[in-house]
């Protein structure tokens, strides 16, 4: 396994600096420039090439990439045009409200979706499979933001239960209490919104594995039909649910992004938004930085547990 680990980290290096320019080449043929941000007429020509020069804007494109890159390898990200911070103490700042969420989301999709795929295979044609086929039908048709503004008009405004924005009370809050209630709509929504895909997954798993001689094997020895379902189905059934939630989590963490700006949560994705509208091209590039980092280890994450799920997987043999 370690050599594999190995191989995988090395193949994974072109990957992300292929990732790292195709984003810097975005960045740099989008319309606009830091510059314009000061607003039509308000600097002269010359004032606007000082302006370029001094934060590095006048170089070309691949000497601006190679700067970029010589900071990277050197821990330094540059410093942010808006806040005027280094950009790694913002993604410090700003990392773990952004991994708060996304995890507590993450956790509530497949405590509702491994249960009740699993109730929704047992029990096909069933409340339960017709309660599953709801929620998969919904996750697929209803858009993460239009449930944000759902669930923020009813919670909040409606029946004013729950915070509609932020991450503690501008006075007064900080404490745990506080920090749970703003995070209840938002992580609510990122689950919610990611419940259809690992259910779907789930429930196909297990009907599969249900179908399989051994199940019917351990039905006729008498076996408990939960002990079959459980602890023989579900563990069968174990790598493409897997393989569904290591898989999803990418998604998850842009769709966080849209639900960040949205509930005015203080994290990676409300950081990213500002950035790109701002056209703070540091921020940008070091929000890449740490999203392919995630993507790419979830993806080498996903391979060393089928291993640890699956004897019957040998690193030797890829």
């Amino acid at each position: 396994m370690a050599q594999y680990i190995r191989r995988r980290l090395i193949t994974a290096i072109p990957v992300f600096f292929g990732i790292t320019m195709l984003v810097f080449l975005l960045v740099d043929l989008a319309p606009g420039d830091l510059t314009d941000l000061m607003g039509e007429g308000a600097a002269s020509t010359v004032e606007q090439a000082a302006m370029e020069a001094a934060v590095g804007l006048d170089q070309p494109l691949p000497v601006r990439y190679l700067l970029w890159l010589a900071g990277l390898f050197r821990g330094d990200l540059g410093r942010s045009y808006h806040y005027g911070q280094d950009v790694s103490d913002l993604i410090v700042q700003r990392i773990g409200p952004s991994l708060l969420l996304t995890g507590t989301g993450v956790v509530l999709a497949v405590a509702i979706a491994v249960p009740l795929g699993v109730a929704a295979a047992w029990k096909p044609k069933g409340a339960w499979d017709r309660l599953a086929h709801l929620f998969t039908i919904s996750g697929s048709a209803v858009p993460g933001f239009f449930l944000a503004l759902v669930a923020i008009y009813l919670f909040s405004v409606r029946l004013g239960w729950l915070p509609s924005s932020g991450m503690y009370r501008s006075v007064g809050g900080g404490d745990m209490a506080d920090l749970l209630r703003h995070l209840i709509l938002p992580a609510g929504v990122v689950g919610v919104s990611n419940v259809g895909s690992i259910l779907r997954q789930t429930q196909s798993a297990c009907l599969e594995v249900l179908g399989e001689d051994y199940i019917i094997t351990a039905r006729a020895k008498g076996l408990r039909e939960g002990v079959v379902v459980v602890r023989h189905a579900l563990g069968s059934a174990l790598i493409p649910v897997l393989t569904s939630i290591l898989t999803h989590v990418p998604h998850i963490i842009g769709g966080s992004v849209v639900v960040e700006r949205i509930f005015g949560w203080p994290g990676m994705g409300s950081l990213m938004f500002s950035a790109v509208s701002g056209r703070d091209y540091n921020v940008v590039m070091g929000g890449t930085v740490v999203m392919a980092l995630a993507v790419l280890l979830t993806s080498l994450l996903l391979d060393v547990v089928y291993g640890l799920v699956d004897p019957r997987v040998r690193y030797g043999e890829r």
